[in-house]
């Protein structure tokens, strides 16, 4: 059994404990290889580490930090192919989907912050005959970043990339749930020449090395992607030491559609939101509110290009829809489906295990899930379920549908189609989201902010926003 090492002070190591937790293939639903279960001694180890380098590592120039995570991303891009598989064994996703989005974008990331650190300028204010004011912007020092199951290595460099462009030193935590790439990523990183202790690679589960890293009095900030419940958990033990916050957590997106949207390209665009990744994307928009006058037509239309997904191994070219990432999320989202029927859902296709053939026997697949006849308010339509389920509902009203869209208590992303351009910015004004895309989803430019309202999380990344988080403001004064 291979056993993977956490990466501390620039060397390979094993959980001081000696102990290690078993990794899962979902699509086969078997053990594949074991990672450190780490604990307070190993983040103490780690944070030593990054308090050493930090000063190195925070007086190098823009341009030496350049040269170095320029050197990753050609490590990444290097080895791309062998980080699409990894990422596929890992978290159960089509291979081909794993290099056609998620290893470019980990390379995408690197590069965005290597080249944005060098054009990263400080404010100045003019006082006229007064004097004038400009500001410093110095890094934090050792900062964390805990990343989740679900992109795993894209959402891991979203965070490092701009948290070293800055000049901090960084503790990470991948999932436990999918190690693989960020044991990979260290490798890379160790190749292209970081210095030791700047970025320190803990493996575990979140309740050992999570919390010791998030309670660690020495850590200035803490960037979390992952579940609302983890992300309140997190804020209430660093808020009292008066920690950087910024959480990206969970979303219950809504897709709404009018009448007038150019339906081909709605409807080609609704499949990939509802059913990318099986799902398992934050961004996915599972509720879907289509104008009475064209729902019948949606309906018919949609459920027979859902039928039409391929369900099978993630290796195989033609899978479109692979497997769920683990056996507890596979249970998960079983258990909704079964309370949409109990609120009253009817299920149009989907709603069941897919047991494929010889060894991917015990992988654990779900057919694409397509519910209509629920409320707006019923669990199914507030809870996140994070899988392979969306719901149906028509609308008659743009007010009618804006509350209802308003209605969970998340707030992350929405998408609207139509082509009543009044009709789209006034809406995207009204939406409570952080993120709302105007006939087309899941098209990202990184300069802009990332992040959501309400329970979807605090603060913002992406651009010069993850910048900002990562470095303290300094106003200097100056009088004549």
């Amino acid at each position: 059994m291979r056993q993977l090492s956490n990466y501390i002070n620039g060397t390979f190591q094993p959980a001081h404990n000696g102990r290690y937790l078993p990794v899962y293939d979902p699509s086969r639903g078997q053990v594949y290889v074991e990672a450190p279960d780490s604990d307070e001694a190993d983040v103490a180890a780690a944070m030593a580490a990054a308090q050493a380098a930090f000063p190195g590592w925070a007086a190098t120039s823009v341009e030496e930090r350049f040269e170095v995570l320029m050197k990753i991303v050609a490590g990444i891009e290097s080895r791309a192919e062998e980080l699409a598989l990894a990422e596929s064994l890992d978290n159960g996703k089509p291979c081909w989907l794993a290099q056609q989005v998620d290893i470019p974008r980990a390379a995408a990331n690197f590069r965005f912050f290597a080249q944005a650190i060098t054009q990263f300028a400080a404010e100045a204010h003019d006082m006229g005959s007064a004097g004038f004011n400009y500001t410093l912007r110095r890094p934090l020092g050792v900062v964390v970043c805990i990343s989740p199951w679900n992109l795993p290595l894209y959402l891991f460099t979203w965070k490092i990339a701009p948290a070293l462009a800055a000049g901090n030193t960084v503790l990470a935590k991948p999932s436990e749930i999918t190690p693989l790439t960020a044991f990979l990523l260290a490798e890379i990183c160790q190749t292209a020449g970081l210095p030791a202790g700047v970025l320190n690679i803990l493996h575990g589960l979140g309740p050992t090395v999570g919390a010791a890293l998030t309670a660690h009095p020495q850590v200035k900030a803490i960037s979390f992607t992952g579940s609302t419940l983890t992300g309140a958990a997190i804020a209430r033990v660093a808020a009292p030491q008066f920690k950087k916050l910024s959480l990206e957590l969970g979303g219950k997106n809504p897709n709404i559609i009018f009448a007038d949207c150019d339906y081909e390209k709605m409807l080609a665009t609704t499949l990939r939101s509802s059913f990318s990744n099986q799902g398992q994307i934050c961004l996915c928009g599972s509720r879907i509110f289509v104008e009475r006058s064209l729902y019948e037509r949606f309906k018919t239309d949609f459920v027979q290009r859902v039928k039409a997904l391929r369900v099978g191994p993630p290796l195989a070219a033609d899978t479109q829809i692979g497997a769920v990432v683990s056996q507890v999320h596979y249970e998960k989202v079983l258990a909704y489906i079964d309370l949409a029927k109990a609120e009253g859902g009817t299920i149009l296709c989907g709603g069941a295990p897919v047991v494929l053939a010889g060894e991917f026997a015990g992988g654990w697949y779900l057919a694409p899930t397509v519910i209509e006849g629920l409320s707006y308010d019923c669990r199914t339509n507030q809870e996140e379920i994070f899988g392979p389920v969306v719901t149906l509902q028509p609308f008659d009203t743009e007010a009618e549908v804006l509350a209802w869209a308003n209605s969970t208590t998340y707030g992350l992303s929405a998408t609207i189609w139509t082509q009543h351009l009044n009709r789209a910015h006034q809406l995207s004004a009204q939406l409570e989201a952080g993120i709302v895309w105007i006939n087309t989803w899941l098209q990202r430019d990184l300069r802009t902010p990332f992040g959501g309202t309400k329970n979807s999380g605090v603060g913002r990344e992406g651009g010069y926003e993850a910048l900002r988080f990562f470095t303290e403001p300094k106003n200097i004064c100056v009088g004549y």
